[in-house]
């Protein structure tokens, strides 16, 4: 079954804003993964930006609450309407395909989908009506 979750998109305090998040609902997280973690082909990071999470989640109940860090280096800027995306997690690669292909209509292409450095099947994108989404199929566990 495809689930939806919501992705929060953070000027630098992330992880400050999940410590807080973690002391209301609880849990451990369930995937920290910073700047320096995961180097990207053809940007320089800035030393300050090498802690700031490219990825964070904490799960609460069945869900799971995402975010990253915008980093102004890169010329990503956090503004009221921009600091979130609706998180598309398909249970196929097809459906992720369809999923995308039909929200890609008139849409603005931020990463087209396709394979990640992390493993996932991935793209971004904002729809014809200024709703952000992303798709990621996760690929089963082998083992």
């Amino acid at each position: 079954m495809t689930k939806l979750n919501p992705y929060l998109n953070f000027a630098g305090n992330a992880g400050e804003a999940f410590n807080f998040y973690r002391s209301i609902f609880g849990g451990e997280f369930s995937s920290m993964v910073r700047f320096k973690d995961m180097p990207m082909e053809g940007f320089e990071l800035l030393q300050a930006d090498q802690d700031k999470f490219m990825h964070i989640a904490l799960p609460i109940g069945g869900d799971l609450l995402m975010a990253s860090d915008a980093l102004e280096s890169l010329g990503q800027t956090v503004v009221p309407g921009n600091n979130h995306y609706v998180s598309v997690h398909p249970d196929s690669k097809e459906d992720a395909d369809r999923i995308f292909n039909g929200l890609s209509e008139g849409a603005e292409i931020e990463m087209a989908i396709g394979e990640q450095a992390w493993g996932d099947y991935f793209g971004s994108l904002i729809d014809k009506f200024g709703i952000r989404w992303m798709v990621d199929y996760t690929y089963p566990k082998e083992g």
